[in-house]
């Protein structure tokens, strides 16, 4: 019996070992300033983070075969639809995979967002993503107010987020 628990044990602590990612790298930590990058968007037009400083940004980080994903991205269209008016500027980074296929993705579900391709995923490392869908939230002042991991089950969970970063 101890051998049993004295394996149970062991096989506990390498799991637990196993789910430390250590910290976030600097510059995609809540109350930090957000890592600047350039990605192309759909359109083949250069786009930087840095460029809507000044203006709020919903970030999220996505794929096309991810489940959550895409049970999300109707919450963010409407978002997208009734808040860009207002200044506020959601990106949708598609990780590691080709344009046509983001975009066939896009025309298929009937989506306007803007989505910038990480074809290489360096970004996606830039900002230590470690599951999608993970959201971050960037006030004007490119700090980051928030971040969740996973998907959003309604509009109304995201605009809660959004109250932190939108006046």
């Amino acid at each position: 019996m101890g051998k049993v628990i004295a394996v149970i044990m062991l096989a506990l602590a390498i799991m637990l070992a196993g789910c430390d990612v250590g910290s976030a790298p600097s510059g995609v930590r809540e109350g930090e300033r957000a890592s600047d990058f350039q990605l192309q968007s759909l359109d083949g037009k250069t786009v930087s983070l840095s460029s809507f400083r000044g203006k709020p940004v919903l970030l999220n980080f996505w794929a096309t075969w991810c489940g959550p994903c895409v049970g999300e991205m109707p919450y963010l269209q409407e978002i997208y639809k009734e808040r860009s008016a207002e200044e506020l500027v959601v990106l949708a980074v598609n990780i590691g995979e080709p344009a046509s296929q983001a975009n066939g993705f896009m025309q298929y579900y009937e989506l306007s967002l803007p989505v910038l391709l990480d074809t290489r995923r360096t970004v996606a490392e830039q900002y230590n993503i470690t599951g999608i869908p993970t959201t971050f939230f960037i006030d004007k002042n490119g700090i980051i107010q928030g971040k969740v991991v996973g998907a959003f089950p309604s509009k109304e969970s995201i605009e809660r987020y959004l109250a932190e970063i939108v006046p």
